[in-house]
Parts: structure tokens; sequence; C-alpha cells
């Protein structure tokens, strides 16, 4: 692995990207991306909750603590609230029998997971620079060249061909898509993997 990609491990495991792109695009025309947090540029679908616990995935639970240095001061403080990731282990029954399902079986098996949200990043348009509380698995569905996410001021591009990545989401880092089509990831919160 070279050096500079330390905090992006690209994981062996592979999933079929057609088959992602029509699950994702099936969701999409049946359901849409979660906006209502009022965040721009930002969206999310989950594909997993507490069990029998629908409001596990609304409102800022859909986004859950992380911690960011707002100002020239450099002083970080936390955003939003606090999120038991262990809890969330029942997939949503509305995307049973989607690849997803399959996706999602095959991920818990190998990883301890957290929430698993489809994410979207509009065109032209950043996240903060902030820090979560563990690292995150990335399947890169929709994407192109301008999509690129940054950790510890080292930037990298993961493509969307069914590859899987897992980075460290612990460090400071955002994401921005500087192209002009959307940015979709299955992003998942994984409590069982250590960065060096």
């Amino acid at each position: 692995m070279s050096l500079h990609l330390n905090d992006f491990h690209k994981q062996e495991l592979k999933f079929d990207i057609s088959k992602l792109r029509a699950a994702c695009d099936q969701i999409l025309k049946e359901k849409g991306f979660d906006s209502s947090l009022g965040i721009p540029h930002f969206a999310s679908i989950s594909l997993n909750q507490i069990p029998g616990d629908p409001d596990s995935i609304k409102g800022n639970k859909t986004r859950g603590v992380y911690w960011t240095k707002p100002d020239s001061t450099g002083k970080e403080v936390p955003r939003d609230v606090g999120i038991d990731e262990s809890k969330y282990t029942e997939f949503v029954k509305d995307y049973k029998n989607t690849y997803f399902e399959k996706v999602y079986n095959i991920l818990k098996k190998k990883y301890k997971l957290g929430r698993v949200r489809l994410l979207l990043k509009e065109p032209r348009s950043t996240l903060s620079w902030h820090r979560d509380p563990e690292p995150r698995l990335h399947i890169p569905i929709y994407t192109n060249p301008g999509a690129i996410m940054v950790i510890d001021k080292i930037a990298h591009h993961m493509p969307a061909d069914g590859s899987v990545w897992v980075t460290n989401n612990l460090k400071y880092h955002n994401a921005f898509n500087g192209g002009e089509e959307n940015r979709v990831h299955l992003v998942a919160c994984v409590l069982d993997y250590k960065f060096n």
C-alpha cells in the first residue's frame, strides 16, 4: 500500500456495480433522498435501523455526532447527537429484496457495522472539515473524477467500480464533489476496524 494512502484501505471485497446502481435507482425512484435536515447539498437514505424503531433513522440521527473546528481559533466543538451505532442491526424492510440487502448481509459477516446509509453529495459542493467517532466503509455507486475525499490533507478519488474502501474518519477529513453530477456512496460506520 502506498504510504500516502494509509488512511484509505481498499478491501479484498468487490460488488457488482451495475447491480448497485440498479438498486440505487430503484430506491431513488420509490423514495428519494431525505434532505429534511436542512444541510445544503447533503442527503441520505438509511438502509438499517434500531430494531422496531423507525425514528432511529430520522432527523439528526441520520447524521450523528461529529467534531469540527468552525473558525480561526481552531477550537474543536461537537455537532449533532451521539448515536449508539451498535444498536443498528435491522435492515429496513422497505429495501428488502434489493441488491443492498445482499450487500448488507455480506458486509455484516465481515465487519461490525453501525448505521449503513446511501449518502448524496450534490455537484460543486463540500462537507465541513470534521472528524467522526469511527472509521467509515465506502462503496462508491455514482461518482466522477472531481469527487474526492481528503483525510489529513491527503486527497484520493475512490472509483465507482464495485470496490470497497475503509477510510480513517477518526482524523479530520472532508469530501467534495467538484463535478457536475451527483456523488452517491454506500457508507457504513465500522465499529471494529483499526488503523495503524
